[in-house]
């Protein structure tokens, strides 16, 4: 077991992401299942339907709490890579802005990946620059 697998401090910085992230999309999510004013109006200038707000803020919690339980947190990141990369993919339709609006799921992805890899040695192993 080499230094990565085994230090406190990677998994705790692991846990400290992932938490972060998990908080952003449980927001997300209850924002979505709670039909507030403003997540129903950037919903409709994206284009999707604010009728459609409780069946994806039900997914987007079902795949967060699968990516939070460590017994399935890698299911839950590939599957959270899916959503967002939906949510990418209706930025660009859209126009909106490159860094701000259309990566920011990328960056939410990414620290969503360096989390999980950091608390979990197995996941850990699937990327070959570590």
């Amino acid at each position: 077991m080499n230094e990565f697998n085994s230090s406190p401090a990677y998994l705790w910085v692991g846990r400290i992401l992932s938490g972060l992230v998990i908080a952003f999309l449980l927001f997300d999510a209850v924002g979505k299942l709670a039909k507030i004013e403003p997540v129903l109006k950037s919903m409709e200038e994206l284009g999707i339907p604010g009728s459609q707000a409780v069946t994806i803020g039900i997914i987007l919690l079902v795949i967060t709490v699968l990516y939070a339980i460590p017994q399935s947190s890698a299911l839950g990141a590939l599957l959270l890579t899916a959503y967002l990369g939906g949510a990418v993919a209706i930025h660009l339709r859209v126009g909106n802005p490159l860094f701000s609006h259309t990566l920011f799921p990328v960056y939410i992805g990414l620290l969503l990946w360096i989390g999980i890899t950091l608390r979990n040695p197995k996941v850990k192993d699937l990327f070959w620059f570590f």
